[in-house]
């Protein structure tokens, strides 16, 4: 006779059957948003515009893991800010119970920072590297320009400010410096290598005094998933279930970070609007959420269309307006 093995769910997760959920996922949530709650595996990408609940879906999918027996720990939130995702977590806690407020929720430099702590040692920093937020990270700056006696100069040498966006915007954007300078400092293009003397002596006083600037909290997260195939593993593993909030507003790191967290599997979904990117000045791109189809091929995409906010009326107008900004 022959023998049949049951398999346990990829995982090892505890299906709970849908019967036995506290919550009616179908009947509180529009047709959309449940399949944007209820698809947890393989990647999604949720284009979701202003007033179509993207909040809502987001909370519910916390919860709906949760209830369907994922380990709180190993799901992880990803948004703009802390404040946010502490948010949304403790409406998830109130739709469910306590578990999820377990839930990893963060930024991308809170996430970054909470596992270098582990593991910065690999990458030449000491576990209790402190870091400078962006007005430290100017005067160290304007300390190397003083030292280097660029600030005496007949012709003027770009101060802190600018010092500290030309690198910060070349970090995020992955973009080199002659790029940035020919873009939008075409009157510094004569100093790029003074200019790009202080950036280097920026990045040995850091390591030195084993400290890193926000943008290093990205730059070295993907530094040590990229190099150390173990931690990258490990990393991926635990974190089996991502969600990526105002993914029109990430930067090409950010990107990256996403991509290096999925290495051992695809169970990612990001959330997003590409007609509500504000923030190209501070590195974020629009082609993030426009390629993650082709970043994750498979990848199924979802739209949030029914609208709370609005009536049809001025939705009408809206999308009259975007469709001649396209055209």
């Amino acid at each position: 006779m022959k023998k049949y093995t049951i398999k346990k769910p990829a995982g090892g997760l505890h299906i709970v059957h849908p019967q036995k959920f506290q919550i009616d996922y179908k009947n509180e949530l529009n047709k959309a948003q449940y399949d944007a709650v209820t698809s947890i595996n393989d990647p999604h990408l949720i284009i979701a515009g202003a007033g179509t609940g993207k909040t809502r879906t987001i909370v519910y999918r916390v919860a709906y893991l949760v209830e369907l027996g994922v380990k709180p720990e190993h799901i992880l939130l990803l948004t703009f800010t802390r404040k946010a995702a502490q948010e949304m977590l403790r409406r998830a806690s109130i739709l469910l119970d306590h578990r999820c407020e377990r839930v990893s929720g963060g930024t991308f430099h809170s996430f970054s920072n909470s596992i270098l702590r582990k593991y910065s040692n690999l990458i030449g920093y000491e576990r209790n590297f402190t870091i400078l937020d962006q007005g430290d990270a100017e005067d160290v700056m304007n300390l190397i320009r003083t030292r280097l006696k660029f600030d005496t100069r007949e012709r003027r040498f770009p101060r802190k400010e600018t010092l500290y966006d030309l690198y910060s915007r070349s970090i995020n954007t992955k973009a080199s410096l002659t790029e940035i300078l020919t873009i939008d400092y075409q009157h510094y293009l004569e100093d790029e290598q003074d200019i790009r003397k202080v950036h280097e002596l920026y990045t040995e006083y850091k390591i030195t005094h084993n400290t890193m600037d926000y943008d290093d909290l990205l730059l070295n997260f993907n530094k040590l998933l990229k190099q150390n195939e173990p931690v990258r593993a490990e990393t991926s593993n635990h974190f089996k279930y991502i969600m990526v909030d105002e993914y029109q507003d990430t930067n090409k790191l950010q990107a990256e970070m996403v991509k290096l967290l999925t290495y051992k599997h695809q169970n990612i979904m990001v959330v997003g609007d590409d007609s509500q990117a504000i923030y190209a000045f501070r590195g974020a791109t629009i082609r993030n959420i426009l390629d993650f189809p082709d970043d994750f091929p498979g990848c199924n995409v979802i739209k949030l269309e029914e609208n709370y906010r609005s009536t049809q009326s001025i939705l009408n107008v809206a999308n009259e307006i975007l469709k001649r900004a396209i055209d």
